[in-house]
């Protein structure tokens, strides 16, 4: 049977965008449907990932000049600069991504469709334009790469005014003196050190009892250390009673309570930022005839493959509901595109890095110390302070450290784990011996650029080797291993 195309795509986010760009490679005719009129890239470009880092750039930018330079007067960063121009500054960047993929999208002649697309059989998608106008298109494979939105909360609503969502953050028309944010997760962390790096003043409200449980315990310490600095304060395992209006001291209150606790709490502030858990985006996006199968969420559910249990209908990206990331999408939209047409394509490792973007950064990759010996790894760390390193000193970034986790017997690899500026980017080369089953002499025999933010990881294996060996014992024999 003649299909209008090889393969139709639901949303241009990383992993729609990334399994065009690989489809059009293997020669396949592609077609793209986007649901917004305006803009392609979905939450990746236009409301999560490089919007709110681009915002975390010119706050960081803000921080290093108050901190190197200072005020005469004293004042906050909030006092100087106007949220008007670092918007600009998000926005140049936004226009300029934006001109990039549709420029990608034309180079490789992908074609693209705006309107909402429901799935009506296996190989027929429906697509209802702004003008409620419907056109039907066919395909021999279906990639569903639609994403996921916010969760509304239980106890307020937001108006998108005072009362806002990680979208909605991002229209703000000034910098906040007092926000608070309700949610512990990575964006409400992201969120939380990028207004104070500004001069605001946070309070974080936590459903949870734990903070960010999967990272480093000394890494958790570290972070916990920097908040208290940055005097954020954090209320775990709390529940939001209420959010209104205080019409005699003109700000908003949050009333919350804590956890075995009768008396309530309030908050006062500028602003509240809800960032908590997901739904995913398939409501009403396929006929009940074709039984995709879904968790309670609405997530999709799929093979290692991202194939769906309809062989020819795929999923990725953050409709699939792991804890994803753009980088993460990307890979998985490749890899279902090279599933649909049957070319090699292996899975990523199941070492994936991952990456906070607070200020400071934090990131990390492999077992940590505490999860190696829970399986029964001899391990020893080591580690390097950002205070010792010549590069921190010159641009005032002593904040944070390098952690190494590697077997005690033969130097092995095993884990990275870094808070600090730049981790994002420092992650990779610990990733890389970790790939090449390598251990960390490397870092001992291979010559790193100083002054640099890499010369850690050497930095970090010396203080490890010195602790598998007694401190001034030569590491002839371990190096000769």
């Amino acid at each position: 049977m003649a299909f209008d195309y090889d393969v139709i795509i639901l949303g241009s986010g990383p992993a729609g965008f990334s399994c065009a760009m690989q489809s059009t490679k293997f020669d396949k005719n592609v077609l793209m449907v986007e649901a917004d009129p305006s803009n392609l890239g979905g939450t990746w470009l236009n409301k999560g990932t490089v919007p709110s880092k681009a915002l975390k750039e010119a706050a960081n930018l803000i921080q290093r000049f108050h901190t190197q330079f200072g005020d005469e007067r004293g004042r906050k960063p909030y006092e100087k600069f106007r949220m008007e121009d670092l918007m600009l500054y998000k926005r140049s960047i936004l226009e300029e991504k934006n001109k990039k993929v549709k420029h990608d999208l034309i180079k490789n002649e992908i074609d693209t469709v705006r309107g909402y697309g429901r799935i009506i059989d296996k190989n027929t998608i429906e697509v209802t334009n702004q003008f409620n106008k419907k056109t039907s298109y066919t395909a021999a494979n279906i990639l569903i790469s639609t994403g996921s939105s916010p969760q509304q909360p239980k106890n307020f609503e937001l108006d998108h005014k005072t009362v806002l969502d990680y979208d909605s953050i991002l229209s703000l028309t000034h910098i906040p003196r007092r926000l608070v944010i309700v949610g512990s997760g990575v964006i409400a962390f992201e969120y939380a050190t990028i207004f104070s790096a500004l001069g605001t003043r946070i309070t974080i409200l936590s459903e949870s009892d734990d903070l960010l449980p999967f990272l480093d315990k000394e890494i958790k310490e570290e972070l916990i250390r920097i908040l208290k600095n940055k005097n954020i304060q954090i209320y775990h395992e709390s529940r939001v009673k209420k959010v209104g209006t205080n019409d005699l001291r003109n700000c908003m209150e949050v009333t919350f309570k804590l956890k075995g606790e009768k008396r309530k709490y309030v908050s006062e502030t500028e602003h509240v930022l809800y960032v908590s858990s997901k739904k995913a985006n398939t409501r009403n996006l396929w006929s009940d005839e074709l039984q995709i199968k879904t968790d309670d969420s609405g997530f999709i559910n799929v093979n290692e493959f991202y194939q769906t249990n309809v062989s020819n209908i795929y999923a990725a990206g953050d409709v699939v509901g792991e804890a994803s990331s753009a980088a993460a999408s990307f890979v998985q939209g490749r890899l279902a595109a090279c599933t649909m047409f049957d070319m090699p394509g292996d899975s990523p490792s199941k070492d994936i890095p991952y990456s906070i973007y607070s200020i400071p950064e934090i990131s990390g990759i492999g077992l940590t110390e505490l999860k190696a010996k829970e399986i029964g790894i001899d391990v020893t760390v080591g580690r390097a302070y950002y205070r010792n390193l010549t590069q921190a000193d010159i641009k005032h970034e002593n904040e944070g450290i390098l952690k190494l986790v590697f077997r005690t017997d033969n130097l092995k690899l095993l884990g990275v784990h870094i808070i600090g500026n730049h981790a994002g980017d420092l992650v990779h080369l610990g990733q890389s011996i970790m790939a090449m089953d390598s251990s960390i002499k490397y870092f001992i025999e291979h010559v790193l650029n100083y002054p640099s933010y890499g010369e850690a990881y050497r930095i970090a294996a010396f203080n490890g080797v010195n602790r598998v060996h007694a401190a001034g014992v030569k590491y002839k024999k371990i190096l000769e291993k």
